[in-house]
Formats: C-alpha cells, sequence, structure tokens
C-alpha cells in the first residue's frame, strides 16, 4: 500500500498547519517526515505525536501520512497543502540569515560591524536602488533593494545585541512601523471615511504633527540628504505650517527638462569660479532653517 497522503510543510514555520493539514495529521494514520520537514515533525513531537523520520519518500511506511517541504521529492499520492505560507514569509530566511552570520561562528567581518561602520553603506545602497527606479530598471531594483532591505535587519540585529537601555530586534521595527501605518490611516483601519489624495496628505501631516508634537517645520528633516531636496522639504512644510517662504525666483524654463539645464549651466558657471554649488546652497537652507526655527518660536509665544 503506498503513502496514504503527502502533506506539504513550512520549513520557516514549523509550528504552522492548515486546518486541512491538522486533519490530516490527527486521523490516526503513522506518520512520517523527509528530511525537510524535520522541524515539524519535532514541533509535532512535542505536541505528543509519533513521527519517525525517513530520508527519502521510498522509505516512507505504507499507509503513512508523509510531511514533506515544498520542493521534496514525493511519491505520488494526495496533496494536502499544510502550512500555506503568506506573502512576506521570505522575510524571515533573511533575518535568520543575518542571525547567522552575527552569530559565532558566522562571519567576522559582520560581526564587528557596528550602527557606525554601517552608516555610510545605507547611503550607499538607498542611493543605488534609486538610481534603478530612475533609470526604469526592474532587475536592478530588485537586486537594490534587497540591499536596502539588508541594511535595515543589519542594523536591528546589531541593535539586538546592545545594552538593554538601547536594545531593540527587527520585530520591534516592524511593529512600530505597523502601529504607524494605521494610526495614520485612519480612513483605511478606522472610521475617518474616505478621503482624496489632498485629504490624506494633510490628514497625515496632522496626525504625524500630534505625534511629534514638534515645535519647528525643521525639526525631522534629514540634514544630510542632498541640499536642494533638504531645502524643498522646509519650503514644503512651512508653506503647510503658514510660515514664511524664500522669494521664487523668475522662473523662465517651461520645462523640468530645461530647468535642469539651466541649474547645470549654473553649477558650470560657478565650478569656473571655484564654488561649491552644494556647499553654497547648503548654507543657504541652513539659514533658513534657522529663521523657521526662530519664526516658530515666536509664533508659539504670541
Amino acid at each position: 500500500m503506498p503513502v496514504a497522503v503527502v502533506i506539504t510543510v513550512s520549513s520557516r514555520l514549523p509550528g504552522l498547519l492548515s486546518p486541512a493539514g491538522w486533519r490530516a495529521v490527527s486521523g490516526g494514520r503513522l506518520l512520517a517526515a523527509l528530511p525537510g520537514a524535520g522541524p515539524t515533525a519535532e514541533a509535532l513531537r512535542h505536541a505528543g505525536f509519533d513521527v519517525v523520520d525517513v530520508p527519502d519518500a521510498g522509505s516512507a511506511p505504507e499507509g503513512a501520512v508523509l510531511l514533506a517541504a515544498v520542493g521534496e521529492p514525493v511519491p505520488a499520492a494526495e496533496v494536502v497543502d499544510g502550512a500555506p505560507e503568506p506573502v512576506g514569509g521570505g522575510l524571515l530566511d533573511v533575518v535568520a540569515v543575518m542571525d547567522r552570520l552575527r552569530s559565532p561562528g558566522g562571519c567576522p567581518w559582520d560581526a564587528e560591524q557596528t550602527h557606525t561602520s554601517l552608516r555610510g553603506y545605507l547611503l550607499e545602497e538607498a542611493h543605488e536602488a534609486y538610481d534603478a527606479i530612475v533609470d526604469d530598471d526592474p532587475v536592478a531594483m530588485r537586486e537594490e533593494l534587497g540591499d536596502v532591505l539588508l541594511q535595515v535587519v543589519f542594523h536591528a540585529r546589531v541593535a539586538a545585541e546592545a545594552a538593554p537601555d538601547r536594545r531593540f530586534d527587527i520585530d520591534a521595527v516592524a511593529g512600530d512601523l505597523v502601529d504607524k501605518l494605521v494610526r495614520r490611516h485612519p480612513h483605511v483601519f478606522g472610521d475617518a471615511g474616505p478621503r482624496d489624495v489632498a485629504e490624506v496628505e494633510a490628514g497625515w501631516e496632522e496626525i504625524k504633527q500630534a505625534e511629534k508634537q514638534r515645535r519647528s517645520p525643521t525639526e525631522g528633516v534629514s540634514r544630510s540628504q542632498p541640499a536642494a531636496a533638504w531645502g524643498a522639504a522646509l519650503v514644503r512644510r512651512a508653506g503647510r505650517a503658514g510660515l514664511s517662504t524664500p522669494a521664487p525666483a523668475e522662473l523662465s524654463a517651461t520645462s523640468p527638462e530645461a530647468l535642469g539645464e539651466r541649474l547645470l549651466a549654473v553649477v558650470a558657471a560657478a565650478t569656473e569660479r571655484g564654488w561649491d554649488v552644494e556647499d553654497a546652497l547648503r548654507e543657504a537652507v541652513r539659514r533658513y532653517a534657522g529663521e523657521l526655527d526662530a519664526e516658530a518660536a515666536e509664533r508659539s509665544r504670541a
């Protein structure tokens, strides 16, 4: 008599079985497990089930219920999807690999990294992902977004080893993100009702302001980003807050492309004079940020 049924199980989530999977293992038949299903077999043993390990499907006892990881060769039989994995299950593999790299016997280079030593890589990988998006290159996007994800997981793993007052882990990072997304989308997860894009953006800013209790639109804006992006972020925030914005220059360009050419010409002219355009703009933005802080403080005292 051949194997009665094959149950495919997850190597990532050994304690998870679908209702159909539980019915199959609870039917009173002998349970056998292929090597890939070893973690699930162990979890079942802890739950009081008898499970025999077999090296291959041909060694399984006749009439047994065979546990197999997805992709393992199995005999022709009824197959039950015992552990359908949710989208995102592969992220568990990323966390497991990073744990292996940072643990004793792992990679010596990975083991010695700190938040400080890694911070430059975070910017570098973010820029490379940005380039892939600008190039509309899906293959490069997939790779570069993976590199950005690596930095997130790496920093979380370093933090998990920190002193108690500085410690957090990847689950804390994910939990905080989920809580923030739910809070800031009351039109989706709450009872705020339907909203258009403009209302969603305004609501996001209102909720964020209530959460952060920021006194000035400069707070929470990264100063390490390029000066043009820094300045644009401050101008947008100041406008939303009703604070002063720099007087706009006369803009004769009729398209973003023409504007880009004009800005490049300014860069070329400044370079001829030995001026650093980034430094010049950064200094102007820094002064503007100081003016915004002073204006916001004056408003709060009024």
